[in-house]
């Protein structure tokens, strides 16, 4: 990736990549804009939806001037798009948004506080409020400074409620392309082999749309994936060989009923319950 030259207009570039959330983004950005931090631009790409979403976008262009919208030709999947909105970063801090999820008014006030006042560590997340259909049903709880030995939990920060630090976004070259779910968690282990550090606040700043359909994408080749990802991170990071076995916890969750997975990932040892 080039070398940044910094954008003195704006300090915050929002990456956000769509695909098919007609029904979900008026509420995505919305929440963006109701921020109490109003010091940020938005690169937004459409991954060749098939719906109304780049329609939608569009109305936001009108309205906003703070907008780059950008629309894929085929659909490049998340990794590439987000590397294509990365093109357009120039600002200090990268910051993500899902197009179906709901960033409280707060969060981009306190995330850049955070990192303004500890320039040692490169990411900030913060716990989330997920979300169905029927309401709110669950607040994470994650640890607040995960060491390399965390990882092995799984991604130790939530993606899309995070905000980075661009040199360390450039420092690893973004996103691999060839990584089809599973991401964040390949991103956030080569941060940290880089010795970039990490920070979870624990007041949630996010909502994620953690409905019947998020679950029906989590196939099971993509957990074969996580597999090889944790297995590539935990030598990065040059964890003892015995970690290895963890790579093998992902696919054996896969391999649980539907029934079963739906009740213990509500039932999860990071969240609490709001019910």
């Amino acid at each position: 990736m080039e070398k940044l030259h910094l954008n003195p207009k704006y300090r915050i570039t929002v990456i956000m990549a769509v695909y098919n959330c007609a029904t979900t983004l008026h509420e995505a950005l919305d929440s963006l804009y109701a921020q109490t931090y109003k010091n940020f631009k938005l690169i937004l790409c459409d991954d060749a939806s098939t719906d109304s979403t780049y329609k939608i976008a569009r109305e936001y262009i009108e309205r906003y001037d703070n907008i780059t919208l950008l629309q894929n030709k085929k659909n490049m999947k998340l990794a590439a798009t987000l590397n294509r909105c990365l093109k357009y970063a120039d600002t200090e801090y990268i910051a993500r948004m899902d197009g179906d999820d709901i960033s409280l008014p707060t969060r981009f006030e306190k995330e850049i506080s955070f990192l303004d006042q500890n320039p040692h560590i490169s990411i900030v997340s913060s716990a989330m409020i997920y979300f169905d259909e029927f309401g709110d049903y669950r607040e994470s709880t994650p640890i607040q400074y995960p060491n390399k030995k965390d990882f092995i939990r799984g991604t130790p920060f939530a993606h899309a409620a995070c905000m980075v630090r661009s040199s360390a976004y450039f420092d690893v070259g973004g996103y691999d392309e060839t990584i089809v779910r599973g991401q964040d968690y390949d991103l956030w282990f080569r941060m940290y082999a880089k010795g970039h550090k990490g920070f979870n606040i624990n007041e949630p700043l996010y909502k994620m749309r953690d409905d019947k359909n998020a679950i029906s994408r989590r196939k099971f080749k993509y957990r074969i994936m996580e597999s090889l990802i944790r297995s590539r991170g935990f030598k990065m990071l040059n964890l003892p060989f015995y970690y290895q076995f963890y790579t093998l916890r992902p696919i054996l969750i896969g391999l649980l009923p539907k029934k079963i997975y739906t009740f213990l990932r509500r039932k999860q040892s990071n969240c609490r319950l709001l019910f």
